[in-house]
């Protein structure tokens, strides 16, 4: 009895050692499980970021679908849906992944770097990821700006972060270190369009763009304590242009009274041609582009819908013409105050007074010129970036009246112009109302300071800020 007691005894023993072992194991094995498991998680939510950045650069933010995001990661679409709400959620997170990465490599760029080269350290970084990772650069800088307003407050925020860490390393440079007198976000803004152009013309030669824009950049220099325009800060609105027309653009022609109509089969086509660019208009300052449908386009026209495809063939042809027929207002209202002054400067500054001013009045343009286009598709950013190359034909001349030793190069010019784009996109997006026409002095500055120098760029602005009765005295002072 005592031996059967004995070996129950160790049997029991060796039960419970055995439970213990087992009980050891599995809380050993399951933290690697866990482990296991978050790492798939983590490498499939990864493969479906980067799906969504494949799949945009081959077919645009409208061939971003669900379904070919998935056939790139290699996932299911239950997969798809354990990680995203939907299209829009995955595509803004992967901006954030990029930006992530793009932010760590211009911090590490900064790191150990003196204030006055912040700034130029991080435009290095930017080039650099350009090239290293062509793909998710131009995903970023480029794609970013296609897919409606979520997406624009996270590739606005990336900038953002970019500019404060510049910030941060120059706000201890001594008063007289050398620092461009530019908004940081402006500068970056800049950059991320200049890089974006290329990218998405495939071109290999990007990391040879660093040394050109360092010099634009350069153009700019002024000691630390005696910078005026590192922040976007509204100044003196000028009196208004006379070349910006009197009622605001576009506008709607009006409904044709029931009945047969006075008027021939042209002009009938054109009425609802412009009622529906004018509900086009309307449409963008409440929902914008990407949430407007046919349907919202024809109530508001007042128009059937075969009004409405004997005019447009979709929605993307709509948002295309009222981009044209807004670019076409600004260039003949800046061109006409452009040559209807003496002297480049003046030129100048009058074109720009012109521009913002129009804009300002016209909203919607800025909006559909500035912020929307890019949404329509690739024929609407190709027009976008075309136009950045018309607005170049205004600085042509400042390499003749203000010759140098180091002009700017074409590479500064389309730099000065993404710029002043970049002014304009911000406003535009600001909440409540934009004040284009009081960014006229930022604008003139970076228009003017890579020709004049900065002493006399800032000079020249100064007098035309001035009151006109002030500016009259002065120059009568001077004859006198």
């Amino acid at each position: 009895m005592s031996g059967m007691d004995t070996s129950s005894d160790s049997a029991c023993e060796l039960s419970t050692r055995i439970r213990f072992c087992a009980r050891r194991r599995l809380a050993v094995a399951r933290p690697a499980q866990t482990m296991a498991q978050n790492a798939r998680k983590r490498t499939q939510r990864e493969r479906l970021l980067r799906g969504m950045v494949e799949a945009t650069n081959r077919g645009g933010y409208a061939g971003a679908n669900v379904s070919a995001v998935i056939a790139e990661a290699g996932v299911s679409r239950p997969t798809f849906y354990d990680y995203f709400a939907d299209r829009d959620a995955c595509f803004r997170g992967s901006i954030e992944d990029v930006e992530g990465e793009l932010l760590e490599a211009v911090e590490q760029a900064l790191q150990g770097r003196p204030a006055q080269e912040a700034m130029g350290a991080a435009v290095t970084a930017l080039v650099a990821y350009a090239g290293a990772e062509p793909a998710r650069a131009r995903f970023l800088m480029g794609e970013s700006m296609t897919a409606g307003a979520g997406a624009l407050d996270v590739r606005d925020r990336g900038i953002a972060r970019i500019a404060s860490a510049i910030e941060d390393a120059q706000d201890h440079a001594a008063s007289q270190a050398s620092l461009p007198d530019l908004d940081a976000r402006v500068a970056i803004g800049s950059v991320y369009r200049i890089l974006a152009t290329r990218l998405r013309r495939g071109q290999t030669e990007i990391s040879k763009l660093s040394e050109e824009l360092l010099a634009w950049m350069g153009a700019y220099v002024r000691p630390a304590g005696q910078r005026r325009w590192q922040t976007l800060t509204p100044g003196p609105v000028p009196a208004r242009s006379p070349h910006i027309p009197n009622v605001p653009i576009p506008q709607s022609p009006g409904i044709l009274p029931p009945g047969r109509p006075r008027l021939s089969k042209r002009e009938i086509a054109e009425n609802h041609r412009l009622r529906i660019l004018h509900a086009a208009a309307r449409m963008t300052e409440q929902k914008g582009y990407a949430a407007t449908t046919i349907e919202d386009l024809m109530k508001l026209a007042s128009v059937d819908g075969r009004r409405f495809y004997r005019q447009f063939a979709d929605k993307q042809e709509v948002f295309a013409a009222l981009h044209e027929f807004g670019f076409q207002h600004v260039m003949d209202v800046t061109a006409k105050a452009f040559f209807a002054a003496e002297g480049w400067p003046e030129r100048s500054w009058e074109a720009g007074r012109a521009l913002t001013q129009l804009l300002q009045e016209s909203p919607v343009i800025a909006r559909v010129g500035f912020v929307e286009a890019y949404a329509v598709g690739p024929s609407a950013v190709q027009r976008v970036e075309d136009s950045h190359f018309a607005f170049m034909f205004f600085l042509q001349e400042g390499l003749v009246y203000a010759p140098r030793e180091s002009p700017p190069s074409r590479m500064a010019m389309e730099a000065i112009i993404s710029a002043i784009f970049e002014i304009i996109y911000l406003q535009a997006r600001v909440d409540g109302e934009p004040q284009i026409a009081a960014m006229l002095g930022p604008i003139a500055h970076v228009w003017l300071t890579p020709f004049l120098g900065v002493r006399e760029a800032d000079a020249f602005i100064a007098r035309r800020q001035r009151p006109a009765k002030a500016r009259k005295r002065s120059r009568k002072s001077a004859v006198d």
